[in-house]
């Protein structure tokens, strides 16, 4: 039997409940796993990690704001795309909230329609953060399979170098880089430069 796959998840902080219920109705009528808080530290206190997600924040609450939390949540590693909400803020709020990575800024009172388009649009960004966090993990692995001169000769081979220039560079015989650059394909289970490159970039190599 095939595992139904979970609802993606979308959290709403804000200190109007009038604004909670209302963006609440919306997405379960989407089909969305909503999570809704009166605080940023509420949300703090309870978020537990989904596969895809994101956040509808207001701006202006009593204790810790929108863009407070915003910097915590940096600070503290926890990643996904943030849909401002505000109806008091001006340009020097959405500048900041842009720069601190916020995917869109809305002004209160919002177009539902337009709502349902930033999210959607946030939950494609989310997926796109999971694939690639995916992809540098599994990249780290595999480089941390390599001894140090591997890796050494693994940055020159994506650099374009031959392995008779490589031998030049480290000092070493011809036949060494080849030995070394086979066990790199081997561990790395790369067939192609392109595939090579694209392992350094994601274990950030280069």
């Amino acid at each position: 039997m095939k595992a139904k796959a979970l609802a993606a998840s979308v959290y709403v902080v804000d200190d109007e409940i009038d604004v909670l219920d209302s963006i609440s109705i919306l997405l379960d009528s989407l089909g969305l796993n909503v999570k809704c808080f009166t605080s940023a530290e509420a949300f703090l206190k309870n978020y537990q990690p989904s596969e895809t997600e994101c956040l509808i924040l207001d701006v202006m609450m009593p204790t810790m704001s929108g863009l407070d939390l915003q910097t915590v949540m940096l600070q503290h590693g926890i990643s996904m795309p943030i849909i401002f909400i505000s109806g008091h803020s001006g340009i020097p709020e959405s500048a900041r909230a842009f720069r601190a990575g916020a995917v869109h800024f809305l002004e209160k009172p919002f177009d539902y329609d337009q709502l349902k388009e930033c999210i959607s649009e946030a939950l494609r960004k989310s997926q796109e953060y999971r694939d690639d966090f995916i992809c540098k993990r599994k990249a780290s692995v595999l480089v941390q399979q390599l001894t140090d001169r591997e890796r050494e000769i693994l940055i020159l081979i994506t650099q374009g170098h031959a392995n008779k220039d490589i031998a030049k560079i480290l000092n070493i015989s011809t036949r060494t880089v080849e030995a070394h650059r086979f066990h790199i394909k081997e561990k790395t289970q790369a067939t192609s430069l392109a595939e090579l490159t694209t392992l350094v970039i994601h274990a950030q190599l280069n």
